[in-house]
């Protein structure tokens, strides 16, 4: 059975992005310590990069090598429209959860528009060698917490005081297991949970 990671920047206070889901400043805060940080990032999850973004760094030609699957909410996408990208995630098949868009822009995307968790199931149960990548946003991740399988969060070192949750779910307790965490110079973490079971 292939898992849904829920891979995701955040802040040391556990937002996603601003009140207004704005997440920009994540990308932002590059300097020569970062370099350690990116080239982990371009090595170990390249599709996890927007196409565009792949394109620009010249490394679009990289596989592969966790996902072959990404899933986001409609605000997620939304960034994507806002800068004329159709197809954000063009090197994997792309979902875009949405009750309010109709018609998919871009013949690469689907829109799951009622019951993503029976999609999320369905994708599960095929047989692949890759997983399936939660881009996000917030409310995505809270309708889909019951079947995350894993987690990995990169945690910037920067405290936002409120924004977007990394769950936007009601309260509830969901326990994962901790793996592995990896620090880098630049003060971003990296930590890896599973599921537990």
């Amino acid at each position: 059975m292939r898992k849904l990671t829920y891979f995701i920047a955040c802040s040391i206070d556990g937002f996603i992005g601003d009140p207004s889901g704005e997440a920009e400043f994540f990308t932002r805060i590059v300097d020569d310590e970062y370099d350690e940080y990116i080239e982990w990032f371009w090595n170990e999850y390249p599709e996890a990069l927007p196409t565009h973004v792949r394109r620009a760094l010249g490394i679009d030609h990289r596989e592969n090598k966790k996902f072959d699957t990404v899933i986001q909410g409609r605000a997620s996408y939304d960034l994507a429209l806002a800068i004329d990208v159709t197809s954000p995630y063009a090197h994997m098949r792309e979902y875009v959860a949405s009750r309010t868009l109709k018609e998919s822009p871009d013949p690469n995307v689907e829109i799951i528009s009622d019951d993503v968790v029976g999609k999320v199931r369905e994708l599960k149960q095929e047989d692949s060698e890759f997983g399936i990548y939660l881009c996000g946003g917030s409310k995505i991740a809270g309708e889909l917490i019951d079947e995350v399988d894993e987690l990995v969060i990169k945690t910037y070192p920067l405290v936002l005081g409120s924004g977007m949750p990394m769950f936007g779910s009601a309260f509830a307790l969901t326990e994962f297991t901790f793996d592995t965490v990896r620090s880098f110079k630049n003060g971003v973490l990296v930590r890896t949970y599973q599921r537990k079971r």
